[in-house]
């Protein structure tokens, strides 16, 4: 049914919200580019209102950890079905997109000499590969409601691994002022898997195996999870919920960005918050945070389920320590904390893997 919520004030007799418009939609605009957030603390806002060349504008355009691209579009005054409609036609102007087009969208919307990759550093703390720049994309349709047949078609598109969603706004009167809420048609770590398995490189079926980005760094160690049988991610949604692909039985290899692949491991369980993992030591059962020492694995938040860190437990078949990592040319990389790829490269990385990997096979 059509994404709606409702909102009560808080006391002995609680009272419903009113439900309201916003003056203009392009307030609403305005309102994301000045705060990004509104949208994701995961995405950085890179264009406005560029001219697609078909016909139309896009309203504004983003950009993901991993390069990708995330095509958002208001439905203002039009049905939802023909935003949707129209999302798909800019989605091919977008596939389209070069580096150097890239840069000078950037730079429009800054309206200033802005650079990218700089500022992709800062915002992320790593940098931007030119070779992964936009080698997916996301479309998100923003709009204040949904009708039943345009949540069938973007279901659908989902269904077949079309990266789409929708964020629905809702304003609501609080006497003088306004309150903005907002819901997701689709769980967002469906759409970013989607939009990592849409690489423009040539498509085949899933082998079945999965991919995993572990950033050892100050938040992170692969030591640790070698030791004591996990993988991990955090620091904002976009970083965790992809862990949650991840179900018992399966099969995951695992990279460490810059360094190359270190392991290969079957997962034993499902993805848990700092504040309830445990693992076994030879005192028994014990929670995560304390018995990790070289690393912080975000400690400060780990009572924030938005930024806090989730692991998976996982049983190693196969590792190697960081300064034996495998790195070779041509081997594929994602900053997807986990993901499902369905390129050619990831099947022969997986062959060529196996034998540096001799143990992979858990039978």
């Amino acid at each position: 049914m059509p994404v709606r919520t409702a909102l009560w004030k808080v006391g002995t007799n609680p009272e419903q919200l009113v439900e309201s418009n916003l003056a203009t939609e392009q307030l609403l605009e305005n309102m994301i580019v000045a705060s990004p957030k509104l949208l994701s603390e995961e995405w950085m806002l890179i264009g406005r209102q560029e001219d697609t060349g078909y016909g139309g504008r896009i309203d504004l355009l983003a950009i993901a950890p991993d390069g990708s691209l995330v095509l958002i579009e208001l439905k203002r005054d039009r049905t939802p079905r023909d935003v949707v409609a129209q999302s798909l036609d800019y989605a091919v102007w977008v596939e389209k997109l070069k580096p150097e087009d890239l840069a000078s969208i950037y730079r429009r919307f800054k309206k200033s000499d802005a650079n990218l990759a700089i500022d992709f550093q800062n915002r992320f703390g790593i940098p931007l590969d030119e070779e992964t720049l936009n080698q997916s994309h996301q479309i998100i349709i923003v709009a204040s409601s949904l009708d039943a047949s345009s949540e069938r078609i973007v279901s659908y598109l989902n269904e077949r691994d079309i990266a789409i969603n929708v964020l629905c706004f809702q304003v609501f009167s609080l006497g003088s002022e306004q309150i903005i809420s907002r819901s997701w048609l689709l769980d967002p770590v469906q759409t970013q898997s989607h939009a990592s398995m849409a690489a423009k490189t040539d498509r085949e079926p899933w082998n079945g195996e999965f991919y995993c980005s572990y950033g050892d760094s100050v938040a992170r160690s692969w030591q640790d999870a070698v030791e004591f049988g996990f993988i991990c991610g955090g620091g904002g949604a976009w970083y965790s919920k992809t862990l949650q692909l991840l179900s018992s039985g399966d099969r995951v290899w695992v990279k460490v960005p810059g360094r190359g692949f270190v392991g290969v491991g079957v997962v034993t369980g499902s993805c848990q918050p700092a504040s309830t993992f445990t693992v076994n030591t030879p005192d028994g059962e014990k929670p995560i945070m304390q018995v990790v020492r070289r690393a912080d694995y975000h400690a400060e938040n780990i009572n924030d389920p938005e930024t806090c860190e989730y692991f998976v437990p996982v049983r190693w078949l196969d590792t190697v320590p960081l300064e034996r990592a495998v790195q070779e040319i041509g081997l594929f990389g994602n900053q997807n904390t986990v993901c499902k790829p369905t390129t050619d490269k990831w099947r022969s990385t997986v062959e060529r893997l196996k034998l540096k990997f001799p143990k992979y096979d858990p039978i």
